[in-house]
């Protein structure tokens, strides 16, 4: 075997052995015995290129691996935040065993697609409690949405801001004031009161904390969810959504 071929495979069986296990270092090899061990090694991986795509695959899983454990570990340390701000509203059940909390924009058209499978969802299954966080994202009319719907919510309590929020939501067209009081009277709903508490210090705090959150937890579009300790980023469809609970029941 020439002599930067067993210098290559003592490496590879470097590579494999305990630390401090082995002789070989590379440190002591001469320039000529560096270059020849280079060289080795390129001709190797020309020849076998599947080694290549072995070691992407290995690098790629192990990104996935820690970008999975990164989320874990964000949503532990803002858990409070995430599950339990006394501002936010719940759907479903308030004791489910399961817990969904979705960052929503009234112009994401996924979030919209989303809406009624996730409604289905919380109502096939009956234990799961969903946790809406306001995240408007999409430019001014979805600013002006959110705090028309949290105005609501500050006017006429939770039940008021999830009928118009649910409206909201299958609504179509363009968002404008006009629009947004038209469907906050078809709800039986004060607009004047509402339309004067939308540039309210309690809005402005509430979108705040929301954006805030979101910037911690990496979250740069909508829908994105926060089930267990996984965040959902995007459309899932209802069968995909109905397997993560799933999974998040039988962990524990």
């Amino acid at each position: 075997m020439p002599f930067a071929r067993r210098l290559f495979a003592a490496a590879l069986l470097t590579a494999a052995l305990p630390l401090g296990a082995s002789a070989f270092d590379i440190a002591e090899m001469t320039g000529a015995e560096r270059e020849a061990f280079r060289a080795e090694i390129r001709a190797y991986l020309l020849e076998n290129p599947e080694v290549l795509m072995e070691a992407v695959d290995v690098y790629q899983q192990r990104q996935a691996e820690a970008q999975v454990a990164n989320v874990a570990e964000l949503i532990a340390a803002l858990s409070d935040e995430i599950f339990n701000a006394p501002e936010d509203a719940v759907y479903g059940n308030p004791e489910g065993d399961v817990v969904m909390v979705e960052f929503m924009d009234y112009r994401c058209g996924y979030c919209k697609k989303a809406f009624p499978e996730v409604k289905d969802l919380l109502a096939r299954d009956g234990e799961i409690k969903l946790i809406v966080k306001e995240f408007p994202i999409l430019g001014e009319a979805s600013v002006l949405a959110s705090r028309f719907a949290v105005a609501v919510k500050l006017v006429a309590g939770d039940e008021a801001y999830k009928t118009f929020h649910d409206a909201l939501m299958v609504a179509r067209g363009d968002i404008s004031e006009q629009m947004l009081r038209r469907l906050a009277e078809d709800q039986g709903l004060d607009a004047e009161a509402v339309v004067a508490e939308m540039d309210s210090e309690a809005v402005d705090a509430l979108l705040a904390r929301n954006h805030e959150l979101a910037q911690a937890l990496q979250i740069s579009g909508t829908p994105t969810f926060v089930m267990g300790d996984q965040m959902v980023r995007g459309y899932v469809p209802y069968d995909a959504m109905a397997e993560i609970v799933a999974e998040l029941r039988e962990a524990g």
